[in-house]
């Protein structure tokens, strides 16, 4: 498990969740456009706060980018964000009245990607919460202690 493979996953993870929010936010009427073929008449919100999640992603991802190498269980809270992902994009397309195949395939590959790398960072989180510099020594089993 490369350190360098951990940050390259996470960096691309925070472009992804910064891109949607300024989409989203600074694009406005782009999103309805390329999902869902249609201009923007969410008067709920419910598009802004699609956005802010993920906002909330890359914030607590840029977080983990910065300590995880010294706080290991920084990897498992991007694992717990992913994994809070898995069914959201496939419910939010299929429930969509109108959806482009840009939709679908997008939206359709990130619960599968989410699910991935929620993986992937709980395994890494396990790796190098092992690897930690201040982590105490496994206690001994009663294999070892006979």
């Amino acid at each position: 498990m490369s350190r360098r493979t951990v940050k390259l996953v996470l960096l691309a993870l925070i472009i992804l969740d910064i891109i949607f929010p300024v989409v989203i936010f600074g694009l406005h009427p782009l999103w309805p456009q390329l999902f869902h073929g249609m201009n923007h008449d969410d008067t709920l919100g419910l598009l802004q706060r699609l956005g802010a999640g993920w906002a909330a992603f890359a914030v607590w991802q840029i977080v983990a980018y910065l300590k995880w190498e010294r706080e290991p269980g920084w990897l498992a809270v991007v694992a717990g964000i992913r994994w809070t992902e898995i069914w959201a994009d496939w419910v939010y397309v299929y429930f969509a009245d109108h959806s482009t195949l840009l939709a679908w395939v997008a939206l359709g590959g990130a619960s599968p990607v989410n699910l991935l790398a929620g993986w992937y960072f709980w395994r890494a989180y396990r790796f190098y919460k092992c690897k930690a510099p201040d982590a105490p020594p496994p206690p001994p089993t009663a294999a070892r202690a006979a």
